[in-house]
């Protein structure tokens, strides 16, 4: 957990007052998850990626989507070499550790959906033929808030399932962005980044995360918040089986990166913030009165969470 921990510290000079953010970075790569970011443009989503990348000695690529991106752009094609008379496999940035989904509600549903083989099977398929993607592989992708754009197209539901978290970076404090003004007057602290980790430390900690105990008490309070999700009055669409096992997944990674060989309750609870809203869909009803994070709020506030020695 040394590596962990000082890969965090690491992208905490680079990227300021994240520090929630960054760790559920390192708790989506361990639980093989996908993040999709959603905040105003320049708050840092590409600048983290990339960081993120280097200190784990990964490869990076980016796609920038746009209307007019194809599918084949972010997968690949196979094309005809006329030198060699032969058809040859042209792998896309799909084909990486690191792959930055930039602006991804602007490309069309036909280009967004390119992406859900590799998302949940770690390969992609070309022409008939499978490429499979290295290993870890992370989907980081970005969003501008809808109503503040033209000419985007939303995630449908199957998309959006395939993301473990969901995270609005925001706009940093007063005092944060006073740092960053200062920090990089005179230089980019991403020059300065090391690499930390590799991956096979990811792949390690992934295994160790298996291992991590889920007791029939946290079981039972977990389906007890993603079963009030399915049966709420103004929520048409609930947690699917999918979203249980990412919530299990993901509270695996945090108690491993916390140094736990067990979940406990407040790590379901912290978790559901993050892995719940964008997979609900609310009724029109509920949609007029609230938004999905204060009914994900209602839920998790009215559940008791429950209070024992998890390891009994």
């Amino acid at each position: 957990m040394k590596k962990i921990h000082k890969a965090k510290q690491a992208l905490q000079q680079v990227i300021y007052g994240k520090e929630t953010e960054i760790d559920l970075l390192f708790i989506a790569i361990i639980a093989g998850g996908h993040i999709l970011f959603e905040s105003a443009p320049g708050t840092g989503k590409t600048k983290l990626a990339k960081s993120f990348a280097k200190v784990m000695h990964g490869d990076f690529n980016r796609v920038q989507f746009t209307p007019d991106v194809l599918p084949s752009d972010v997968t690949g094609i196979r094309y005809f070499n006329p030198k060699h008379e032969t058809f040859e496999l042209r792998e896309g940035p799909v084909v990486t550790n690191v792959l930055l989904a930039d602006e991804i509600n602007r490309a069309t549903p036909k280009t967004q959906s390119s992406l859900l083989e590799v998302m949940e099977e770690h390969q992609v398929t070309i022409d008939g033929e499978t490429v499979t993607v290295p290993q870890p592989f992370i989907v980081l992708a970005t969003q501008n808030p809808v109503e503040s754009n033209y000419g985007t197209f939303p995630l449908p539901e199957a998309q959006l399932d395939r993301f473990l978290f969901k995270i609005n970076l925001g706009y940093p404090t007063r005092e944060e962005e006073k740092e960053i003004l200062q920090n990089y007057r005179l230089q980019d602290p991403y020059n300065e980044l090391e690499v930390i980790l590799e991956p096979e430390d990811i792949l390690e900690l992934r295994r160790q995360a298996k291992e991590v105990v889920l007791t029939d008490i946290v079981t039972d309070y977990l389906l007890d918040i993603v079963h009030e999700t399915r049966t709420h009055s103004e929520i048409e669409l609930g947690i699917s089986p999918r979203g249980v096992l990412a919530l299990m997944r993901a509270a695996q990674a945090k108690a491993l990166v916390e140094e736990r060989e067990y979940i406990t309750p407040q790590d379901i609870k912290t978790l559901a913030s993050y892995v719940f809203p964008h997979r609900l869909i609310l009724t029109m009803e509920g949609a007029i009165k609230k938004t999905v994070d204060d009914i994900v709020g209602q839920i998790l506030n009215q559940i008791p969470v429950p209070v024992e020695n998890v390891m009994n």
